[in-house]
């Protein structure tokens, strides 16, 4: 016996047209509450009240955040805004500075440590590279 696997079971379905059913709710809220207000308000005052609730169904109904529906964003939102924060501080104790000695500051701030140690072969090189442009520049004064 077989059985049928669903798929795409994140896909909402399209009820009303190309609108799923939340889309549909958000889109008539926003429009009918811009509409009670143009019918009992003057125009001027509806636009300024019923404007934003018009705005707020359409970007319900349509705008998404970082691939996810806007009223997850609207939610962690208010969610943030009117929950309870824990702030905790944690007081962390000065050390008092150690005391140093003249001897060990100079030690620190000797600067014979930052100096390359100039090892035997190091030197070997040196004087090789130093004969070898001699002799070269002394083979030309010579000519």
């Amino acid at each position: 016996m077989r059985f049928q696997v669903p798929q795409f079971i994140e896909v909402e379905d399209k009820i009303f047209g190309p609108l799923t059913v939340i889309q549909f709710i958000y889109l008539a809220g926003g429009v009918g509450f811009f509409v009670a207000m143009w019918i009992l308000l003057p125009l001027w005052l509806a636009v300024i009240l019923g404007g934003p609730v018009a705005a707020l169904g359409l970007a319900l109904a349509f705008y998404r955040v970082n691939d996810r529906p806007f009223i997850v964003v609207l939610q962690a939102g208010l969610e943030y805004l009117f929950k309870e924060k824990l702030y905790i501080w944690e007081k962390q104790e000065k050390k008092a500075p150690e005391a140093v000695s003249v001897k060990q500051a100079r030690e620190e701030n000797d600067a014979a440590k930052y100096v390359p140690a100039a090892t035997a072969s190091k030197i070997k090189d040196l004087s090789w590279s130093l004969d070898i442009k001699e002799s070269v520049y002394s083979d030309r004064n010579q000519k």
